[in-house]
């Protein structure tokens, strides 16, 4: 199919990055422990620089959930995504599961995340996503946390089952959260059917495994009941030659299947579909229904 029969959908989607580096990787044995990170070679500056580049080339404004740990020791990683246009938003400090930590740590960290990267970023930080999407059903303190710890939405439910994580009877779309400190709004991870089974299509290991063509379809659907297609993506998923962490056949097949995918699949993204952050997105919203656009800089 040519570049000219492409006709982009009405509906604006959300690119997202979790930014990250090759060595965090959730829930092994082999995980590096977080000491001994800055030990490793990274490879977080030529990726995340080289998908700057491709947004920059497409005009195109994503969203940024970087890793605190990550906005620490690459200032400049933060800095220049905020000069380039995209949202910063909070990925965590550790990279910890939720479901591994106690509200009081879980609040920390989420703070301890948002106040760096707005003291970096030099605007405010709304938005938070969990490491792995590992909010669970049993995590009922998460929503109220973030809202006490600052953020005004979250993009961390898995509305289908999960390795870790994953809340399967939660709403697909967009929705409003009432905790005990206020409101929240949710972005689900974006789920599509196939033959009956709920499945996400649209980032990390389901973008490089399925084909271009199906992932289309699904966010065709998706978009054909009114919701917005929620993409994400990591930098080492466009670096084939990263290094590999020690895994079992089965986690090292989703680690690591078809990485030299990911590149073209994210510029025929960019192609077909068109794309905003999730700051920008609440903004029309709000305009939408008349309410107050969020300015920034505010409190």
């Amino acid at each position: 199919m040519g570049h000219a029969s492409h006709t982009k959908p009405r509906i604006e989607c959300i690119l997202t990055v979790d930014v990250e580096d090759w060595f965090h990787i959730l829930d092994i044995p082999q995980a590096p422990a977080e000491a001994s990170w800055h030990l490793l070679p990274s490879r977080i500056e030529k990726n995340f620089m080289s998908l700057l580049d491709l947004f920059s080339e497409n005009n195109t404004h994503t969203t940024c959930f970087f890793l605190g740990w990550v906005g620490e020791r690459f200032p400049h990683l933060v800095q220049e995504a905020a000069r380039r246009g995209h949202e910063i938003a909070s990925h965590g400090y550790s990279h910890r599961l939720v479901y591994e930590m106690e509200r009081n740590e879980f609040l920390k960290d989420a703070r301890r995340s948002r106040k760096l990267l707005e003291d970096l970023s030099g605007s405010p930080v709304i938005g938070y996503r969990s490491a792995g999407f590992s909010v669970t059903d049993k995590s009922t303190w998460f929503f109220d946390s973030l809202v006490e710890a600052g953020y005004r939405y979250d993009s961390s439910v898995f509305p289908a089952a999960r390795n870790h994580g994953g809340m399967q009877n939660s709403k697909r779309e967009p929705n409003t959260i009432a905790a005990a400190h206020g409101e929240l709004q949710e972005f689900p991870i974006s789920i599509a059917d196939l033959m009956g089974k709920p499945m996400c299509f649209f980032g990390g290991g389901y973008l490089r495994l399925f084909p271009y063509w199906l992932i289309q379809r699904k966010a065709q659907e998706v978009l054909e009941n009114g919701r917005p297609v929620v993409f994400y993506v990591h930098p080492r998923e466009i670096d084939p030659e990263h290094p590999r962490l020690p895994m079992s056949m089965v986690r090292r097949f989703k680690s690591y299947v078809n990485l030299h995918t990911t590149r073209s699949k994210l510029k025929n993204i960019v192609r077909d579909f068109p794309l905003t952050t999730f700051r920008d997105y609440m903004e029309k919203q709000r305009v939408n229904q008349h309410e107050p656009v969020l300015m920034a800089g505010a409190n």
